[in-house]
């Protein structure tokens, strides 16, 4: 049969609103090779959007679900229809995109049902239970990793790995800023961006301190202002309603980038979040509050990094300050960032660092690298 009559139906599955991006980005791609090709899967409007044909809404219904019991039930259910689907389509290939816990269960339904399947971000299992790697050696045919010291990490434990370079980037244009224009731009600061996270519990535990950091900072700083972005209007209402007596800032609906792109400081919950405005060359502290018993208990026995946010993991140093796991006063983080305000030579310097640290990522169109591999694995199905 000719390459143009081939006929493949991939299955995807994402659970988070940021894999529901890469996914629909990813389908776009292999839309874009010219060849038929059929979608199926779960995630959400941006997969449907691209022309996926959803099973289920799991970003639009997890984010319903605040019950941990109601959660395990609603994907063991979620499990067995798409065991089903598999038992009754011919898939040739099962893309998962991060979402580790549930995705590993998909792909080992996957491979029960003799599909090959491609892991589309690879779970950080170098931070954090490493001893999961024979469950993924099982269960993977293809890893795409999006940082680069993964491939190798992976490669070196029996898992088929490549570096695909950092969706988060595909649409960002690194360049080494102009050293004399940093130097003014930091001389002058004017704005500060608070990023407390899209998701509900980092908002609850990370709002109110990032406000109260920003009025202490406002007056050491008066001439500053104080903008947050959220990822739709539903979370922007929700940040609002939070808003605390004598805070005040500028509230705008648009991606992390852009808005990192426009300020001249950040204050941004720790997570993927960071990429995006290490990107714009954007000075930055990175809060994160979680448990501390559990962390003490646990936590500090599990993780294995030195760091704990991506942007200091992947320079191997502490390039920008991070409070983390947790904090018990927002007192250090109003000094360090204060210290840093008046250091605009510290600025400087931040800013080219991150400019230089996420220009590998950035050289490869993700997307594009990903829709290559899964064409290469469904071309040997045939």
């Amino acid at each position: 049969m000719s390459e143009s009559k081939k006929h493949y139906r991939v299955f995807v599955s994402a659970a988070e609103p940021s894999a529901d991006a890469h996914c629909a980005n990813l389908i776009t791609s292999l839309k874009n090779k010219g060849i038929s090709i059929e979608f199926a899967g779960i995630g959400g409007p941006k997969m449907q959007e691209a022309g996926c044909d959803l099973l289920e809404n799991t970003v639009e219904k997890a984010s319903m679900i605040y019950n941990a019991l109601a959660n395990i039930t609603y994907f063991h259910k979620l499990l067995k229809r798409i065991k089903q689907y598999f038992a009754n389509n011919k898939v040739d290939i099962v893309i998962v995109c991060d979402s580790p816990a549930f995705n590993f269960h998909v792909a080992k339904a996957a491979k029960q049902s003799g599909i090959k399947t491609l892991f589309y971000v690879a779970p950080q299992l170098w931070a954090w239970g490493a001893w999961r790697i024979g469950k993924l050696r099982k269960s993977c045919d293809k890893l795409c990793c999006i940082l680069p010291f993964e491939e190798e990490w992976f490669s070196s434990r029996g898992i088929d790995a490549t570096f695909v370079g950092n969706p988060l980037l595909d649409d960002s244009e690194i360049k080494v800023p102009d050293t004399k224009k940093l130097k003014t731009k930091n001389s002058k600061l004017k704005t500060i961006a608070l990023m407390p996270g899209s998701r509900d519990a980092e908002i609850k535990s990370l709002w109110q301190p990032m406000q109260q950091i920003a009025t202490a900072l406002k007056k050491k700083h008066p001439d500053i202002n104080f903008t947050t972005v959220a990822l739709n209007n539903k979370k922007l209402e929700n940040l609002k309603t939070l808003q605390i007596p004598g805070f005040e800032c500028e509230y705008v609906i648009d991606s992390v980038g852009k808005t990192a792109s426009s300020v001249d400081f950040t204050i941004v919950a720790s997570g993927s979040a960071t990429l995006e405005v290490a990107s714009a060359g954007c000075p930055m502290a990175i809060m994160y509050q979680s448990n501390m018993i559990l962390w003490h208990l646990l936590g500090r026995w599990l993780i294995k990094t030195k760091y704990l946010s991506l942007v200091n993991i992947l320079a191997g140093h502490e390039l920008v300050p991070e409070f983390m796991p947790y904090f018990r006063s927002v007192e250090p983080i109003i000094e360090t960032i204060d210290s840093l305000l008046n250091d605009s030579k510290k600025l400087e310097q931040i800013s080219i660092s991150l400019h230089e640290l996420v220009e590998p990522l950035a050289k490869m169109i993700t997307r594009d690298e990903v829709a290559k591999i899964a064409m290469e694995m469904l071309n040997k199905e045939s």
